[in-house]
């Protein structure tokens, strides 16, 4: 089987549109045709090199589809099946799968560097294999994927839109409800309303939080993030503290998400000041894997008992998660569709990437029959 797919090379600057083969879907596989695949930044820290994968890749990890093809052993989905992808596969049986962790599932291991656990790829062409980040390579007419990695939804919700459950949203909801853990009458702040951000704004409002102040330099972004149910929104994490000391009469915030593109020493640090005694920090965005990121001060950390985290996928389950966000867009209670900012044709992603750098999008998507 043949498929347009937008790919990576070693040095790349920028996405390259070319014809691959992808293998007859094997034991435990699943053939794909792509609907919609939304453009993250994390698929961008690949072009900046903030993550290194093997080259040459398929990238991509936010995508939905309709099954055409299943290999032996598949007993998850069927042709003509729904799905959405995850872009943490989840096997239901390892130890961490096996202990309500999915998004820690040892099927994950080589998400970034872009092969299966055989070690092999699935895309081929101009005698070069090219591997498919996490496992998916969703910038792609087709693919063969693991059966671990696609949840199956509903069928009358449009793919369009599903899509943004495989990655966006639920690591944004996430990084409030379960990383975060905010509670009725809470104080939120978030840095960097992009893709995850305003989806972290979404479910610390879905979680009671009284207050939560966004923090981005982007004007449009900081609007978006008050339409979608933030208190407060500030250019800088300087105006938005201020504002958090007069709200909870010098207490400080209960939890202060990362949620930016690129995590720096500074964010950090601006989130560490930010909240009060017990307060939580949640790492969610990233930078390359050498940088130190995290400095604070230690006694500080013990003295007022603070508490820095890392969340993958906020800390959820996707198999659970992705079919119940989508129920709560299907019942009015999660913005989807208000979402995406605009929609590209494959041959368009590099100008995608742009206005996603010039922060121009909140969400972006590819329509691959567009």
């Amino acid at each position: 089987m043949k498929t347009k797919a937008a790919v990576l090379l070693e040095n790349s600057t920028e996405f390259e549109i070319r014809e691959l083969d992808i293998d007859e879907p094997g034991v435990g596989e699943v053939q794909i045709k792509f609907v919609a695949s939304g453009l993250c930044h994390s698929d961008l820290h690949l072009l900046d090199g903030d993550l290194t994968p093997r080259y040459p890749i398929v990238a991509g990890h936010e995508g939905s589809g309709i099954i055409e093809k299943v290999g032996p052993g598949v007993t998850k989905v069927a042709p003509g099946d729904h799905v959405v992808c995850s872009f943490i596969p989840s096997c239901g049986t390892c130890r961490y799968c096996s202990t309500g962790r999915q998004s820690l599932c040892d099927l994950g291991a080589n998400a970034v560097l872009g092969t299966f656990p055989d070690g092999g790829t699935r895309y081929h062409g101009d005698g070069l294999d090219f591997g498919s980040l996490c496992m998916l390579g969703t910038f792609s007419e087709r693919a063969t994927l693991s059966q671990h990695s696609v949840v199956k939804v509903d069928d009358w919700l449009p793919l369009e839109t599903a899509v943004l459950v495989g990655c966006g949203v639920p690591t944004g909801w996430g990084t409030a409800v379960y990383a975060g853990g905010v509670r009725v009458g809470d104080t939120t702040v978030i840095y960097g309303i992009g893709g995850i951000g305003i989806n972290a704004v979404q479910g610390a409002v879905s979680a009671g939080a009284k207050y939560v102040v966004a923090v981005d330099p982007v004007a449009f972004k900081r609007e978006t993030a008050l339409k979608f149910g933030a208190t407060h929104a500030f250019a800088s994490a300087a105006d938005a503290a201020e504002k958090i000391n007069e709200i909870t009469w010098g207490h400080g915030a209960d939890q202060a998400l990362v949620t930016v593109g690129v995590v720096d020493e500074e964010v950090v640090q601006n989130a560490f000041d930010a909240v009060g005694r017990g307060g939580v920090v949640v790492v969610t965005g990233l930078a390359a894997p050498e940088k130190l990121t995290v400095h604070v001060s230690g006694a500080v950390l013990t003295k007022f008992e603070k508490t820095i985290k890392g969340t993958m996928f906020g800390s959820g389950n996707p198999h659970y998660d992705i079919v119940r966000l989508l129920r709560l867009y299907d019942k009015g209670d999660l913005k989807l569709d208000e979402l995406a900012t605009k929609t590209y044709r494959l041959e368009d992603i590099n100008q995608g990437f742009r206005d996603l750098k010039d922060g121009k999008l909140i969400r972006g998507v590819i329509l691959h029959d567009q």
